[in-house]
């Protein structure tokens, strides 16, 4: 990466900063749990900022990332897009606080990436249907695709929550009680204040509003995590007045920093050259196919066809007694 100063310097000089995060659904701009964070920091932030949208891989974690530039924060470096803001001091909302304890600080915000994220992944992966991860992640891939990846995921939350078939309910009371936990005390420390710490935003408000907004507009209303939160009256209104000021007032694109959105963007981050930088190509204009691209595009969609199939027959083989091995493996039911 470069240096502080002169990733700070490109974030001065860059006319328009861009958000690549995943598709808006269930009325967010983003929903995606991970994303959402991250553009609501910018927001409060008043970071005027596009968002291009990334759904072509799914499973990849260097999504949300921040370009600026020729530079690119990505999630999957340097503690993600928010730290790494905060660490190369273009943007950093705790340095508001000086009279704030940054372990009061540093231990809620433990709270939220543990605690809730884990309460969070388990009934996004582990306690629904399918449906909601189908909408946010899968739904612009081929269904075996999809249905492949979401079987990798759920085994990775498993993994990583460490559930298996002998203590899966034990582990399922474990995580909500600590989401129970986690919610009472960031109840009290919010108290009747605006904000978590004082009266003005920090990255544990953004990162607690992401998760909230999610709970409450993405779960369903059978959800046990929703329920929980919705047992605090301060953090729900906490949760929609934010939403109202954050994402909802001054729908005009240019007031909002939103932006335009473009669903075709690359998938991929640009390449970057040394130091971290990032050289965005330029759009190229649209020409007619001549007959040798119109075959080779012929020749792609038979490769794709085959490759289909063959996806299809490890599904078969894998199916039937594999599929229940895998819901009885470690305690958990899903629903295809």
């Amino acid at each position: 990466m470069a240096s502080a100063a002169a990733a700070a310097a490109e974030w001065e000089e860059a006319e328009r900063k861009v958000l690549v995060a995943r598709k808006a659904a269930f009325g967010l701009p983003t929903a995606c749990p991970t994303c959402l964070p991250v553009l609501l920091y910018l927001r409060m932030c008043n970071v005027p900022f596009d968002i291009h949208v990334d759904s072509s891989f799914p499973d990849a974690d260097h999504i949300p990332y921040v370009e600026f530039g020729e530079c690119v924060a990505f999630n999957n470096e340097k503690g993600g897009v928010i730290e790494y803001l905060k660490e190369e001091k273009i943007v950093d909302l705790n340095s508001k606080h000086p009279s704030v304890s940054y372990s009061d600080v540093l231990s809620t915000k433990a709270m939220v990436l543990t605690w809730l994220s884990d309460a969070l992944q388990y009934e996004l992966w582990l306690a629904s249907d399918g449906s909601i991860p189908h909408d946010i992640y899968f739904s612009d891939l081929s269904w075996p695709i999809g249905k492949i990846l979401y079987w990798k995921k759920t085994r990775e939350v498993k993994q990583q929550l460490g559930i298996t078939k002998l203590n899966a309910a034990e582990k399922e009371e474990e995580i909500y009680q600590k989401a129970n936990a986690a919610y009472d005390a960031l109840s009290t420390r919010l108290g009747d204040q605006i904000f978590l710490f004082e009266n003005s935003p920090t990255d544990v408000d953004a990162l607690f509003l992401g998760h909230a907004l999610f709970v409450l507009n993405v779960l369903p209303d059978t959800s046990v995590l929703r329920s929980c939160l919705q047992k605090y009256d301060n953090l729900v209104n906490f949760t929609k007045h934010l939403k109202v000021q954050l994402l909802e007032a001054d729908s005009d694109s240019s007031a909002t920093g939103l932006g335009s959105t473009d669903p075709s963007s690359s998938s991929t981050p640009r390449k970057r050259a040394s130091f971290g930088r990032s050289y965005k190509p330029k759009p190229r204009a649209k020409k007619e196919r001549t007959e040798e691209e119109k075959k080779f595009r012929r020749k792609a969609k038979y490769f794709l066809a085959t490759q289909l199939v063959a996806v299809l027959l490890f599904l078969s083989l894998m199916g039937g007694s594999d599929s229940s091995e895998l819901d009885d493996e470690d305690g958990v039911d899903y629903e295809d």
